[in-house]
């Protein structure tokens, strides 16, 4: 068997360490580097949410999709979750897959929610932990109230679930059981390391 390849740690996630670990003391004699120069930003890909059907199910091709890109990774969706066989796809739409982890993100802005759930999720996968719960809140009955609005973390996590870095680590994501959040909360599950 021919010896395994070691992975580079990519500069997204080193700067999702860093912010992880803001707020700590290093131990004496293990200061922190600076960080590197940034390599210049890449655009983000754009993502593209498409109707769903009058009668509420999802139509064939709707959901999310990421544009712009060669050899892309099929892109989340709630509604049906790529690459799954039928019995884990059957357990995690219906809750039984044992959930190792969750956040609850309502409460957050976007921008701390953002954070928090890279964070989450990156260190989720080091952990090799495979089914995480994202709690995101169903958002206020009434538009304009709470700083958030109606819901936006509930419609925006399942894009940030799409991009990078955290869409390499993600195999899927679906809606919760009620015992678990109903729609303001999505199973996520996680890729095996290897």
């Amino acid at each position: 068997m021919p010896p395994r390849r070691r992975r580079t740690v990519t500069s997204d996630e080193h700067s999702l360490w860093r912010m992880a670990m803001r707020d700590t003391d290093p131990l004496p004699g293990r200061e922190i580097p600076d960080p590197p120069a940034p390599s210049p930003a890449l655009p983000a890909l754009p993502v593209e949410i498409s109707p769903a059907v009058p009668d509420g199910s999802p139509g064939r091709g709707g959901g999310l999709a990421v544009s712009g890109h060669r050899n892309r990774l099929p892109a989340l969706d709630p509604a049906s979750p790529p690459g799954l066989d039928r019995r884990t796809d059957d357990r995690m739409r219906r809750g039984r897959l044992g959930i190792e982890g969750r956040i609850d993100l309502h409460g957050m802005t976007q921008s701390q929610a953002h954070a928090a759930l890279n964070s989450f999720i990156l260190r989720g996968w080091h952990e090799q932990r495979r089914m995480v719960l994202v709690i995101t809140g169903k958002g206020s009955a009434a538009k304009g109230s709470g700083g958030q609005g109606a819901g936006i973390l509930r419609q925006i996590v399942p894009r940030w679930l799409n991009e990078s870095p955290l869409r390499p680590l993600v195999l899927a994501i679906q809606r919760a059981q009620p015992k678990d959040g109903g729609d303001g909360a999505l199973y996520v599950l996680l890729k095996r390391r290897r």
